[in-house]
């Protein structure tokens, strides 16, 4: 049985998800939550965790110790705090003035507070360690096939989202016949959605496609879809979803499909080929 997990929680339902794993494996989790980023419902029933400000990665690692974690895991998103949200102690400042430009981008920053913590004797696995059936299947999901024309968007969309992830920017962009309606930054696909919505074109929807940015970490920071994309695809007039076989993290996927079919979208996990 592998030891106790430590699981730093952002928001959404994926740090819950990982818990009820746990307790079903019988492995012992202790969960460090973020004061305005983690959900309340992450800590329903009796979860051992402690509770700080983003700034405090002395206390957060003193916990970790103290709980005897092995094994870490970083799981939902996170706002970036602004600076003096932040109020870094002594040991996030001094790895704050360490890593510089790293913290430009979020995968730099990622990579950086993995290395922290290993460097603090934590072993970092990803969220597909623990739930090894969440990552993206290659194929069509749904009833909905997309025709030659999506593909043509869904090729274009690979290629911008690719240079996007070079740049450290953001893993989605939104392409309606050949065109760039939007890409992601730090606002998140979810505001990418409505802001295309407002953009669209006359003629056949877009497709929203979401891949790994290339060279990225796979334990942190994934791509995620859920039955909420779908639902922000079909609002903003969307055809179709496109994301990254195998390196897309997918929650619940049987309401995520039934969400498509019924929006009449099409669902897809493509290769992609990072050379």
């Amino acid at each position: 049985m592998p030891g106790k997990l430590g699981l730093i929680a952002g928001g959404g339902t994926l740090p819950r998800r990982i818990i009820e794993a746990c307790h079903a494996q019988g492995r012992a989790v202790f969960v460090v939550a973020l004061d305005g980023q983690t959900d309340a419902a992450t800590l329903e029933g009796d979860v051992p965790h402690i509770r700080i400000r983003m700034g405090a990665a002395g206390k957060a690692v003193k916990a970790l110790r103290g709980a005897e974690c092995e094994e870490l895991v970083l799981a939902g998103p996170v706002r970036r705090p602004s600076f003096s949200e932040l109020r870094p102690d002594l040991t996030a400042a001094r790895f704050l003035s360490r890593v510089g430009a790293k913290a430009l981008g979020d995968d730099g920053l990622l990579r950086a507070v993995m290395d922290l913590l290993e460097e603090e004797g934590f072993r970092v696995i990803g969220v597909h360690d623990i739930l090894g059936d969440i990552l993206a299947s290659e194929g069509v999901w749904g009833r909905e096939q997309p025709d030659e024309d999506a593909w043509r968007d869904i090729r274009r969309g690979l290629q911008i989202a690719g240079d996007l992830g070079r740049q450290d920017i953001g893993q989605a962009v939104v392409v309606q016949q050949g065109i760039v309606l939007g890409v992601e930054a730090i606002e998140g696909t979810d505001r990418l959605l409505q802001r295309c919505g407002e953009l669209r074109r006359p003629g056949p929807g877009g497709v929203l496609v979401k891949i790994k940015k290339p060279g990225q970490d796979d334990r942190a920071d994934l791509p995620t879809v859920g039955r909420h994309t779908v639902e922000g695809a079909a609002k903003a007039g969307l055809r179709g979803i496109a994301v990254e076989a195998g390196a897309t993290i997918v929650m619940e996927p049987d309401d995520l499909v039934a969400a498509a079919d019924a929006a009449g979208l099409f669902v897809v996990g493509v290769a992609v080929d990072k050379g």
